[in-house]
């Protein structure tokens, strides 16, 4: 396992790292419902949202698996969105048509976005190449494919790899396969591989000990509904946060688990909240709360006084503004005796008793 940070990593004009904004990827995956202008409708809709790039998957069912209706090849998982379906008919109908590929690239780079795929075998890795991706992503259910890796990696370009179900031993196999075979830069995504995902399941404690442990900058592919998960993963110094996206929930096979534009666009905003908040550690006031400091609690003549008169538990208060003595104090004072004659509303100072 490598103890040493990999140098950093840029994709496109984006630096990726905890000392940069988090990378936005929004996942189209089967959601363009089998209509080109349906996935160019989500690129446009992407692209308002504010995310960085938009991904693809780039497969067809004869890729994935075999047409059959076996048991082994049937969905068999109750909590699964797909339970029940053959795995040839949900990747039949979930697929991007390989010619949709060049015309979803060049309207996402028409409109600023970053666009890449995750290949599912070496052919798509030669198509992919063909169009001359910046990056790739290995899924979590293809990150045991070593040859995949090797092939993605020897390309020289940055890999993304999703770690869902992977074992520590698994995770450094692909990381240092990818490495040895010429990967540009290596991001690791912490994945629970469940559609929809719990938050229970998704323990992004994890994170900052993946990157420590691999040298790797980290990030997540959030399966979960919602942003909540998402905004404790920046807080914890997640670099990339994948998303799958929608025009409506109401249809596509990842429909359920995805962001509509409206909520994509409230998700870039507050991930950038979330990471503007970690800052640095600091104590004391920020240079915008000086101007408060007055307005802290301080020991106050709080009834009017004449000269001699003993200050006690009545004539004098810790209140707002933070003018007076600290009111560390106020033991101190009590029993002390005025100079002069002093009106209510007067900070204690020493030099008045």
């Amino acid at each position: 396992m490598n103890e040493k940070m990999q140098k950093k990593i840029t994709i496109g004009n984006h630096q990726i790292g905890k000392c940069h904004l988090p990378f936005i990827i929004a996942e189209m995956s089967g959601n363009h419902n089998r209509s080109l202008d349906t996935a160019l409708k989500i690129v446009e809709a992407a692209a308002a949202s504010g995310v960085h790039a938009l991904k693809l998957q780039t497969y067809t069912a004869d890729t994935m698996t075999l047409n059959l209706k076996d048991k082994e090849f049937i969905i068999n998982d109750p909590l699964s969105l797909w339970h029940g379906r053959t795995l040839y008919d949900l990747y039949q109908e979930a697929h991007t048509p390989w010619e949709w590929h060049e015309p979803i690239f060049n309207r996402a780079k028409e409109l600023g976005l970053i666009a890449f795929s995750t290949p599912f075998d070496e052919t798509a890795v030669d198509f992919l190449e063909n169009l001359n991706v910046p990056c790739y992503k290995i899924s979590s259910f293809e990150n045991n494919d070593i040859r995949l890796i090797r092939k993605v990696a020897s390309t020289r370009k940055t890999i993304i790899i999703s770690t869902g179900m992977a074992t520590i031993g698994e995770i450094d196999e692909m990381v240092q396969t990818a490495r040895e075979a010429g990967a540009k830069g290596i991001i690791l995504l912490k994945c629970t591989s469940t559609y929809p995902a719990s938050p229970e399941d998704t323990n992004i404690i994890t994170i900052p000990h993946m990157r420590e442990l691999f040298g790797c900058e980290v990030g997540l592919s959030d399966h979960t509904i919602g942003m909540g998960v998402s905004i404790g993963a920046i807080a914890l110094g997640a670099a990339v946060i994948e998303k799958h996206f929608t025009l409506c929930r109401d249809g596509g096979v990842d429909a359920k688990f995805s962001m509509d534009p409206i909520e994509m666009k409230l998700f870039t905003q507050e991930i950038k909240r979330a990471w503007q908040a970690i800052g640095n550690i600091v104590y004391g006031p920020t240079k915008n709360e000086i101007n408060s400091l007055p307005y802290k609690r301080s020991l106050y003549i709080v009834e009017d006084m004449k000269y001699g008169e003993e200050v006690n538990r009545k004539n004098i208060r810790a209140i707002r503004p933070g003018y007076g003595l600290n009111t560390k104090y106020f033991e101190s004072v009590l029993g002390k005796r005025v100079k002069k004659d002093i009106k209510a509303g007067t900070p204690l100072s020493w030099d008045i008793i």
